[in-house]
């Protein structure tokens, strides 16, 4: 998350990103928040009076505020409740919630009338599917539940169990989409340190589970699917490998907009066969 903010005087810009730091809210997650807003608050640094030891001589910029953070304390208890029914400490009697299971729609294969995207594209290449992407009359939609839509509203969380329950309908009742983004991003990382998942695993499945639809990735650039530059020849072996896997379409971008960046991802992609 970013606050930008724009004034004629520096000091009446310092007011303004405090205002909005004062009014941000950021639960579950450590921010570096308040060391920003001691920053803003403090004189020297507003006036630009400021060195390589500025921060190692103040402290107490560094330490934490002082936040009640009780909406967050509420939700929690209110989310225990409707998991675990109403603590017996409070007098609670009766047995907890029934649990509710999901109900997984019961979608009937259809005949096919002409070649899907992802056939023009194992048949003819890349060239092919871009041209028969260009030629199409209709809308195409790429589907991000697997992807951009889990990381943003349940922390990257869906496990490949998940995806790989609804993974029939998902083929049948989208599949004439352009693709369904389902890899890459935070889902790599993700997996591994909170999922305790093979990423690489979870992307056979997935394209054994959906063979007719291109899966798509987010590729950051130089970063691949990390934090950090690497090596040329590391992002062009990734993409290689994410290709083999069963990847057909990725999405690059730089976080910096840097093109250069951009560029060896592109070329990575191209060389791995991939769109």
């Amino acid at each position: 998350m970013k606050i930008t903010a724009r004034a004629r005087t520096r000091r009446e810009c310092a007011a303004k990103l405090a205002r909005a730091l004062k009014e941000f809210r950021v639960r579950g997650v450590t921010t570096n928040k308040s060391f920003v807003l001691r920053l803003l608050e403090n004189d020297q640094f507003i006036d630009g009076y400021v060195d390589t030891g500025f921060i190692a001589a103040r402290p107490e910029l560094l330490a934490p505020l002082a936040e009640k953070d009780r909406a967050q304390k509420l939700l929690h208890y209110l989310g225990d409740v409707i998991v675990n029914g109403t603590p017996k400490s409070l007098g609670a009697t009766g047995p907890a919630p029934s649990p509710v299971n999901p109900i997984i729609p019961d979608i009937k294969p259809v005949a096919k009338t002409s070649k899907s995207l992802k056939e023009i594209y194992d048949a003819d290449g890349p060239e092919a599917f871009a041209t028969a992407v260009r030629n199409n009359d209709g809308l195409l939609i790429t589907d991000t539940t697997w992807r951009d839509a889990h990381q943003s509203l349940l922390a990257t969380r869906l496990r490949t169990i998940d995806m790989l329950n609804v993974a029939e309908p998902t083929g049948v009742a989208l599949r004439n989409c352009y693709s369904l983004e389902c890899w890459g991003g935070a889902t790599f990382d993700v997996s591994m340190r909170f999922l305790h998942e093979d990423p690489w695993d979870r992307l056979a499945a997935l394209r054994e589970a959906v063979p007719d639809i291109p899966l798509q990735m987010l590729l950051r650039g130089a970063n691949a699917v990390g934090y950090t530059s690497y090596a040329d020849n590391v992002v062009f072996e990734f993409c290689r490998l994410a290709k083999e896997t069963g990847m057909d379409v990725f999405r690059i971008f730089d976080s910096l907009n840097y093109i250069e960046n951009m560029k060896l991802g592109i070329d990575a992609v191209g060389t791995a066969g991939g769109k």
